[in-house]
């Protein structure tokens, strides 16, 4: 059997196990599992509960009487349907209830659904939960199996932690460290307005505040299944985007020196960049020796693998310069597409050394690549309330517990009867008592 034909067979397999259309057949990992989410004005919150309640686990987000401020965050404050475009994304697969966490009888309230609940994550100044008598320390009383998540940008303890400034994404990217080495490099004595450290275009500090807090809270439900034991959770988000700074603290320490800043270029590899072409631009990659001269063969510039023939001289910057105009002018005299097919030619003929290539999209081209349709990776969903929306979905595919989406988003407050009544079973009296007061 060719390769060619092992590797469709293998492709039939997997895609009937891990088919994305075929998840709401099939069980749930996190079944059974009630998390309370008291995430305010934050989306890194939002984002780890998010990812416990795409793999199955009954979120409940407790928002205040007049609605989570981050229902706001939007794009020149376009709202939908009275919510807005972020929001639209990190509601999903939750119930939303309002409760009014300052007042005596909501935090009563609370403590109440506290007792039944496995994970409770939130986001406001350290210690306010707990002034307020609902915080770990008093709700872990009454349920020692209690995992408790909360997230504020200097962590709880520390000389920054009772400092008072809120909770946002451009401080946690700042303070992480990786603002400082991202954006184009500065090239005279004052920095043009382009030659700035750069933050990245999404809410990249919140969001990687949540994916670390949502694995820990996996981590912690797994030894608490052995332990018996839940346990406090503390999360930076600005710690856990500085997790991803690769070897810019060991190079500190090294030479005791920032890395410079050198916008698509990278101190480590190259080729590994960007390079303008007719329709846009590639990405390409072929960085080791073998895979530089294959890079130079395609460019029909054997030439300058002669002048740049080791690593070391490839990771000289000004000599990075000179090589990336030289190597743009042949992508500048073609289209992705003859790119692609000229490197892919030389990989599959040749096959010396190994070349990558890549497309620069932009949302626009990757809600038309239909790759990302056929993974479920981009999935329309038809919610009631907020009607058809395109949102990006789970990148996870797994075979016997996929996660998945199954409704958008909830207006303020839409759940307030289910909570109330279901899990708590109080009745219709306490529920219209608890409405007049202000507290639901």
């Amino acid at each position: 059997m060719s390769d060619k034909d092992k590797s469709e067979k293998w492709s039939e397999w997997i895609r009937e196990k891990d088919d994305p259309t075929k998840a709401s057949g099939k069980p749930e990992a996190l079944e059974g599992l009630t998390v309370l989410d008291c995430s305010n004005s934050s989306m890194s919150g939002l984002f780890a509960s998010s990812y416990l309640a795409e793999f199955g686990a009954e979120v409940i987000r407790i928002e205040p009487p007049e609605g989570d401020p981050a229902r706001e965050f939007s794009p020149w404050g376009y709202m939908h349907m009275g919510t807005g475009l972020g929001y639209l994304n990190e509601g999903r697969n939750k119930y939303h209830v309002t409760l009014n966490l300052k007042e005596p009888a909501g935090q009563q309230a609370f403590k109440t659904l506290a007792k039944r609940a496995d994970v409770i994550i939130e986001t406001f100044l350290p210690g306010t939960m707990d002034e307020w008598g609902i915080g770990y320390r008093q709700l872990s009383v009454d349920n020692p199996k209690l995992i408790y998540c909360a997230l504020y940008t200097y962590g709880q303890f520390g000389p920054k932690a009772s400092c008072g400034k809120a909770d946002v994404d451009v401080v946690n990217q700042a303070y992480s460290g990786v603002t400082a080495v991202s954006g184009e490099p500065q090239n005279g004595a004052e920095p043009s307005p382009s030659e700035v450290p750069t933050k990245a275009g999404n809410w990249m500090g919140w969001y990687a505040g949540g994916a670390w807090a949502g694995l820990a809270i996996m981590a912690a439900t797994h030894f608490r299944h052995l332990k018996g034991k839940g346990q406090f959770i503390d999360i930076s988000p600005a710690e856990a985007f500085g997790r991803n700074i690769n070897y810019g603290i060991t190079y500190w320490q090294a030479f005791q020196q920032t890395l410079p800043r050198v916008g698509n270029l990278d101190v480590g590899i190259f080729p590994y960049t960007f390079f303008k072409c007719k329709d846009g631009y590639a990405f390409l990659a072929g960085f080791a020796d073998i895979n530089w001269k294959a890079f130079c063969t395609i460019i029909e510039r054997l030439d300058l693998r002669e002048r740049y023939p080791t690593v070391f001289d490839r990771l000289n910057l000004d000599n990075m310069k000179v090589m990336y105009k030289e190597i743009e002018k042949w992508t500048l005299a073609r289209t992705y597409d003859e790119i692609f097919e000229a490197v892919m030619e030389y990989n599959r003929t040749i096959g010396v050394g190994v070349v990558v290539p890549g497309k620069l999209c932009s949302p626009k081209d990757a809600m038309g690549t239909h790759n990302w349709w056929e993974r479920g990776v981009l999935i329309k969903q038809n919610d009631p309330h907020y009607g058809e929306l395109t949102i990006a979905n789970m990148p996870h595919k797994m075979t016997g517990s996929p996660p998945r989406v199954k409704w958008v988003c909830r207006p303020v407050g839409a759940d307030n009867d289910y909570i109330f009544n279901k899990k708590l079973a109080w009745g219709p009296t306490k529920l219209k008592e608890m409405k007049e007061q202000g507290i639901i």
